[in-house]
């Protein structure tokens, strides 16, 4: 019963994913920023989607993110991650990007993901 469950939120946001992924094309100007969670971890990924490349990555994983412990998924490291990969992006000097909430509702860890990136001064 728990399986099935689990499951069918699976293919509900895949199909999400699918359905936000056609509207949605990052370049090179103005990358794609994605983001996924996992059980314990976060990981936030710009993509040029014209090479099949990605551009940054920061995850949750670095020894950046031990001040949380062993749980590096809460709202307070998901915005220090947003801010992370906004700093490396705008080293590289990006700073418009096409968000990818990748099929996850736009609210908690991905919505303060998205604030802590436009807090370093990222534009989408």
């Amino acid at each position: 019963m728990i399986k099935d469950k689990v499951e069918i939120k699976k293919k509900r946001r895949l199909r999400i994913k699918k359905r936000i992924r056609k509207k949605i094309h990052g370049t090179a100007e103005r990358p794609r920023l994605t983001v996924y969670k996992s059980n314990r971890y976060l990981y936030v990924q710009a993509v040029n989607d014209d090479e099949g490349k990605t551009i940054a990555f920061a995850t949750t994983l670095t020894k950046d993110f031990e001040e949380f412990g062993r749980n590096r998924k809460n709202i307070k490291a998901a915005e220090k991650l947003g801010e992370k990969i906004g700093k490396m992006l705008i080293e590289k000097g990006i700073k418009r990007v096409v968000f990818d909430r990748n099929g996850y509702p736009y609210h908690g860890k991905v919505k303060a993901v998205a604030e802590g990136a436009r807090k370093a001064g990222l534009e989408f």
